[in-house]
């Protein structure tokens, strides 16, 4: 079993909870921090003092407030934290229900466990805790088990990202459809490129277009 571990985690009583599990898994050395860039710090000077935590609990969405954040959400602590300590185990806490974020958490930043916040939760992460303490295997919360296991028709593109840029840098459809036309980027019809960013917002389960952008630029694709 874990024997330090830290969590990333804004809201209290998620915390309370998550203490509650810990403690009946006679895990008492633990350390919580409510903002990205103190817990990285303290896994950092753990690191530096040869007492290294071996465990990462970390919520991805968190709020912001008075202070000026260099890590603003916990997909981005988890890949930080993954190249700091590549051996860490860490565990993802989330109520995001999307699967390519979920499908990138794994692939990207090689997290060990995704439990989805539920009515489940707590002993859903009993056992995602014992289960990677105790062996290379993968958890994940069995109503989003599917973002692994299922096999996409759609997939993104070197357009598509292209696309998703332009949109970022405030360059509108017109625009980018001429742009395309004068650098011989195919498609670059009007209706292929309607027919994409539909696409991308049916995948990323997008409300419009900026918030297409606001999406793909939190999940780093841009």
């Amino acid at each position: 079993m874990f024997k330090k571990v830290i969590v990333a985690e804004d809201l209290d009583t998620m915390n309370l909870g998550i203490e509650q599990v810990l403690r009946d898994l006679d895990i008492i050395n633990f350390q919580q921090s409510k903002y990205c860039d103190e817990a990285f710090l303290k896994i950092r000077k753990a690191i530096q003092d040869n007492e290294p935590y071996d465990l990462l609990i970390s919520d991805l969405s968190f709020k912001t407030d008075h202070r000026e954040v260099k890590i603003a959400s916990g997909d981005e602590l988890v890949q930080k934290v993954r190249e700091l300590q590549p051996n860490i185990k860490i565990i993802a806490y989330s109520v995001e229900d999307k699967s390519y974020r979920i499908k990138s958490l794994f692939d990207n930043a090689k997290v060990n466990a995704f439990v989805s916040k539920g009515l489940n939760s707590i002993e859903e992460l009993k056992k995602a805790i014992h289960m990677i303490s105790t062996s290379d295997q993968r958890f994940i919360s069995p109503e989003v088990a599917s973002s692994l296991q299922e096999k996409n028709n759609f997939e993104i593109d070197d357009v598509d990202i292209k696309i998703l840029k332009y949109l970022s840098a405030g360059t509108s459809q017109d625009e980018i459809i001429e742009i395309f036309k004068s650098t011989d980027i195919k498609p670059n019809s009007k209706s292929a490129v309607e027919k994409r960013l539909s696409k991308l917002k049916d995948f990323f389960k997008a409300n419009n277009t900026i918030h297409l952008v606001t999406i793909t630029k939190d999940m780093g694709i841009i």
